[in-house]
């Protein structure tokens, strides 16, 4: 893209720059290309940008560190001086990074797992992640695919792209494609361009995502060309992330403000990280600024147990605690959900203060955030078999094997059991005239599942008044 046209795509531009960088012309400084030629990954560029500490300057003369780069725009963020700069911490690796912990895993959360072909994660019954890049503007140190992310070798090709697309042709049940990576949006325009086109032409895929940073780390990206593009692909939503306030500046909020006119709807995902953004007063802070430049707050992570994170992880506690700072002490739609994404690859887990204090047949008892406690009375007449009629009109979505506990509630099963339950249990006998599979009717409820056996007539259940009146009758 000329660079007359990137500066067209700034209303008013804007420009937060280093005194490092005051000559280098605004054509170039506003060009994203310009950006990600320019940025900063060895120790003798940053050492002349920022006053490195010890540890700082350690971690970046060590061999196997985790990819270091940095936008000029994004380093001209840092306080070049205070090593304790929040903007600072998240990309500029400390010897910190270099200890290990107890838990840390290579993939946390076992996505290569879940993965049925590379570089597609699928973990939830009706959407996928889709990894279509290794590379990033900027690279977070507490990055959870730091396994792959950053290196070049890792990158996907052409062919597990059509391996990606194709899985999801065959699998109608996905309704929602997340792009990320990496970052899609550091892909080649025609590239991404091109993903986006062949997943629209996709009957059953109703969303399309992209989870980026480009937007904080490269404003720059967001030019009138990119929003015109993904305008032809709506129903199009993206999630950036943003950590700290101080990360909202102008050239965000212009970005913003593109996409959103491109009728895009943005949220935004942060990471609770020790030092960073561990307090209630700069959560606050930053979901206000946020919603100002009209991005929802979508998600607060607890921090992934990755290699080289361990010195930015909070306790679960301060999470909560965060929450309960922010529930009814701000609007509503700015509070983030609290997840924590399971290790070992449970998926996303919302966790938030108790406001539910006890239960009893009619009633609830509630508490809200200033601790005013009260009772809501339940109807003791409700009919949740009322609205079956209306139910079965619907087309239902099948989740084979991933019911999970809503499989419970909803009668399809009454246990759900580890692997190798039933092998632990047996203690290695033989079957025998008590516990034949012959005979396993004997452990399934009436009832209860979806299974043949279940559909044969129906057993009576006995009731005790006609056993009465049969008795008396013979």
């Amino acid at each position: 893209m000329a660079a007359s046209k990137t500066l067209q795509a700034l209303d008013k531009p804007v420009m937060t720059r280093a005194p490092y960088w005051a000559d280098i012309p605004d054509e170039k400084w506003l060009d994203w290309r310009w950006q990600m030629s320019n940025r900063l990954n060895s120790f003798e560029e940053l050492d002349a940008v920022i006053n490195l500490t010890k540890s700082e300057k350690k971690a970046l003369q060590s061999e196997g560190l985790f990819r270091v780069d940095i936008t000029p725009y994004f380093a001209s963020l840092i306080d070049p001086v205070d090593p304790g700069c929040p903007v600072r911490r998240q990309v500029i690796p400390t010897d910190r990074e270099m200890v290990p912990f107890q838990s840390m895993m290579e993939d946390s959360l076992s996505e290569d797992k879940h993965s049925p072909v590379p570089g597609l994660v699928h973990r939830y019954p009706d959407r996928v992640l889709m990894l279509v890049t290794t590379q990033c503007a900027s690279y977070c140190r507490y990055c959870t695919r730091s396994r792959i992310v950053g290196d070049p070798s890792q990158t996907f090709s052409r062919e597990e792209f059509d391996a990606q697309i194709n899985y999801i042709e065959n699998t109608p049940q996905i309704r929602d494609v997340l792009l990320s990576g990496g970052d899609p949006m550091v892909l080649a325009p025609k590239l991404l361009q091109m993903i986006l086109a062949r997943l629209r032409t996709i009957p059953h895929v109703e969303i399309i995502r992209i989870g980026t940073r480009v937007p904080v780390f490269l404003p720059m990206r967001v030019t009138d060309e990119f929003c015109e593009m993904i305008s032809q692909y709506h129903p199009f939503w993206l999630n950036i992330h943003v950590n700290h306030p101080k990360e909202i500046t102008p050239e965000l909020a212009a970005a913003c403000d593109r996409l959103s006119r491109a009728g895009v709807p943005l949220g935004n995902q942060s990471v609770l990280l020790a030092g960073i953004n561990d307090s209630v007063h700069i959560q606050r802070k930053l979901v206000h600024e946020l919603v100002k430049i009209r991005v929802r707050p979508y998600y607060l992570y607890q921090c992934d147990l990755v290699e080289g994170s361990g010195h930015m992880r909070t306790t679960v506690a301060r999470g909560i605690e965060i929450i309960e700072g922010l529930q009814g002490h701000t609007s509503g739609f700015a509070v983030p959900t609290y997840i924590i994404d399971a290790p070992g690859g449970g998926g996303k887990i919302p966790v938030s203060p108790n406001y539910v204090l006890a239960q009893a047949p009619g009633k609830v008892v509630l508490r809200n955030f200033e601790g005013f406690i009260t009772t809501y009375q339940e109807p003791l007449d409700y009919d949740p078999g009322e609205i079956v009629n209306q139910e079965n009109l619907i087309e239902r979505r099948t989740e084979p094997g991933q019911e999970g506990i809503l499989g419970l509630l909803g009668g399809d099963r009454m246990t759900i059991e580890p692997d190798g339950f039933a092998e632990t249990h047996a203690r290695g006998g033989k079957d025998h005239r008590l516990r034949s599979g012959e005979i396993s009717d004997k452990w399934r409820p009436l009832g209860i599942g979806t299974i043949e056996h279940d559909k044969e007539e129906p057993k009576k259940l006995a009731d005790p008044s006609l056993e009465d009146e049969q008795s008396s009758e013979s």
